[in-house]
């Protein structure tokens, strides 16, 4: 039968499917719509297992909250391009949603969720993989619960979960910016590790052999500098960040709202994935040295 330009060009707006591929569809399966969705699906889903192994360190976060729980979710794509793709970026929404609707920062129990559509996540990001051309991956969720809950997305890179037992959520949200802007590596002094502390007392008394002070003062000093250096590195010793902090540090002004930090979360795109090295003239010029046979 003959396959109409009006039937691929109606395929082509339900399935994001390049127009070749919609008129190759629709011939397979003898006109039928839905059967050519179907064999489109089937096809982007034997190129997505080929996709699989590409290494995704691109990406965007997406945030969400329900039940009291927020919710930070990490989906990763091969490009930047593609990381401000209105398809990614809903999808990167939809999953978070979907996440914190069922209560689960488990990814495989995510995956399972369904969406709006009707489609569960995982048909969602295979179809996604087969429209876009990138392997997709949601690759962490966090969530973060507590008396108050606040989040902060910085761009759609840096993504900040703060639970404190007391203040409010416009506190919490400031000291999500806060970590989002300083990250800490510790909440308070008593979280760093031992070694820390017995190499930057070392560190302190090889700067200090030289000053002629009685041994208790000296130890005072060396007390000192090692609480001045390690408090930069917690969250309560640092000066907060905020426009109108005037120089106070944030353990004061959690006091001064009565509020404590119990949890917070700091997560960055792609981090901890390592980066493969293009050399893209190259690849180009392999490319042409390939086509010329």
């Amino acid at each position: 039968m003959e396959i109409t330009a009006s039937a691929v060009k109606e395929l082509r707006e339900r399935t994001g499917a390049g127009m070749m591929e919609c008129k190759k569809a629709l011939t397979q399966v003898g006109g039928d719509m839905d059967g050519a969705i179907e064999w489109l699906r089937k096809q982007g889903l034997a190129k997505s297992e080929k996709k699989a192994t590409r290494v995704t360190a691109e990406g965007r976060l997406a945030l969400a909250q329900a039940h009291g729980k927020a919710f930070i979710v990490e989906l990763n794509c091969e490009t930047d391009f593609v990381a401000k793709d209105e398809n990614f970026v809903q999808f990167a929404n939809e999953v978070a949603q979907s996440a914190a609707n069922a209560g689960s920062a488990d990814i495989e129990a995510i995956k399972s969720l369904p969406l709006a559509s009707g489609e569960s996540v995982e048909e969602k990001r295979q179809t996604l993989i087969a429209k876009i051309g990138e392997n997709i991956q949601i690759r962490r969720a966090v969530a973060m619960s507590g008396d108050v809950v606040g989040t902060y997305l910085h761009g759609s890179r840096i993504g900040v979960a703060v639970a404190l037992k007391g203040g409010s959520v416009d506190l919490a949200r400031g000291i999500a910016m806060h970590i989002a802007a300083m990250n800490p590596s510790y909440l308070d002094v008593s979280q760093i590790p031992q070694e820390i502390v017995a190499k930057e007392r070392e560190i302190a008394l090889e700067q200090s052999k030289d000053l002629n002070k009685p041994a208790d003062v000296l130890e005072k000093m060396i007390q000192g500098k090692i609480r001045k250096t390690l408090g930069t590195q917690t969250l309560l010793g640092q000066e907060y960040a905020a426009a109108d902090a005037n120089g106070a540090m944030v353990e004061d002004v959690l006091k001064k709202a009565g509020a404590s930090v119990v949890s917070y979360q700091r997560i960055v795109v792609g981090e901890g994935i390592e980066k493969k090295s293009e050399d893209f003239a190259a690849e180009v010029m392999a490319q042409v040295a390939a086509s010329r046979g």
